[in-house]
Formats: C-alpha cells, structure tokens, sequence
C-alpha cells in the first residue's frame, strides 16, 4: 500500500491553510470524510444511501460505512500514491479500521493554545458577497467595511462563532483526540507542529516533516 498522512488539529488551527500546501508537495489527494459521504449521496451509490438513513434521522453515521467510503475511495487512479485524511481518524475505533485498510506514514498534528484558537475564530468574519475571509486582528479590510476583494460593503460573521461555543468546541476535540494521538505516538508516527506561528513558518515546519 502506498503510504499515506493524517492532519489534524482543534478547529481554527489553519488545517486548510496547511492542507492546501501538503497536496501541492507531495501530490496526495485531500480527501474528507464528509466530502466523501456528499459525494456518495449525489452519486446514490449503496453505501451513500445507506449513510443517508442515518443523517435523515439525526444519527452519526456508523464507521464500517465511513471506512467502506475510504476503501472505495483509495481504489481511485489519483489515490494510488497515497492520500491526506483530513480530520480522519478521530477515533482510536476509527484509527484501528484504517490502519487495515491504509498505510499512514506518518499524523501532523497542529497544535495551537485554545486562547488563541478563541482569538482567531472569534475575530473572524467574511465578504458576504464573495465569502474573502478577514480577522478583526490579524487580517482587517484596508478600508474599514469593504471587501478588498471584489469591493462589497457587507461583511457577515458565523453564529458558532462565540467563545462559549468555540470552547465547548475546543473541549469536545481534546477528550476526542488526546487518545488518538497517544495510539498513533505508541506507533512512533505522531509529528506535532506549533501552528501558533506565521503560516508560511508552520507551512515549513511541515515540509520538514514531510
């Protein structure tokens, strides 16, 4: 099996960000089990109508379905070099499952303080026309309420985007995955990364990983 990379990290970490560059150096697919299930859905395949019973209804769904997803989905022509699972696993159930399925190289794990992670997810709003994303700190339109990208003057901003949620978030994510990263640190491929620098400084931090 050809080798493959997990990354995760809290929400507001900059995963996309990095994920982004990850594909562009190494050539992987990005794959997400969410994009995975949508695609299943539109496609009406067996196993995207069987996840779609458990949506309709509320329910999460099962992980022999998700790693039926990932089996069909490495069977793929671009996938044959291997692939990035982005915020797959987040179990150590769902860590075992892939693991057969699999090979992964090596899990980055970017690692942010949640006061932080509560800055920049708090700050942040968007162009309500073409969806540019801004930071009230870090990253503020040029003129105060104009999108510097296509020049609109209304800006919108998530509802979750609320410390409270943003914590209960942050809390839910850490009692998730402090167990996964101590299976896949027993395996020695757990790599973490200090994601509170600049992005081009954590962008190669990674590739050094890589």
């Amino acid at each position: 099996m050809a080798s493959s990379i997990v990354l995760f990290g809290p929400p507001g970490a900059g995963k996309g960000t990095q994920a982004g560059n990850i594909v562009r150096l190494t050539g992987k697919p990005q794959i997400s089990t969410g994009d995975m299930l949508r695609a299943a859905l539109s496609a009406g395949t067996s196993l995207g109508l069987e996840a779609k019973g458990y949506m309709e209804s509320g329910q999460l769904v099962p992980d022999s379905i998700i790693i039926g997803l990932i089996e069909e989905r490495l069977t793929q022509p671009d996938a044959s070099d291997g692939v990035l699972f982005d915020g797959f696993p987040r179990t150590i159930a769902q860590a075992e499952a892939l693991s057969e399925i699999a090979d992964v190289s090596v899990v980055i794990a970017i690692e942010v303080p949640d006061s932080r992670i509560v800055d920049r997810i708090c700050g942040r709003y968007t162009c309500a026309s073409c969806d540019a994303v801004y930071h009230d700190t870090f990253n503020p339109t040029t003129t105060q309420g104009t999108c510097d990208e296509c020049g609109h003057t209304e800006m919108k901003r998530r509802a979750d985007d609320n410390e409270e949620t943003v914590r209960t978030r942050l809390s839910a994510y850490h009692s998730q995955t402090a167990p996964l990263a101590d299976w896949y640190r027993q395996r020695d491929l757990f790599v973490a990364v200090d994601g509170d620098q600049d992005i081009n400084t954590v962008s190669a931090s990674i590739s050094e990983v890589l």
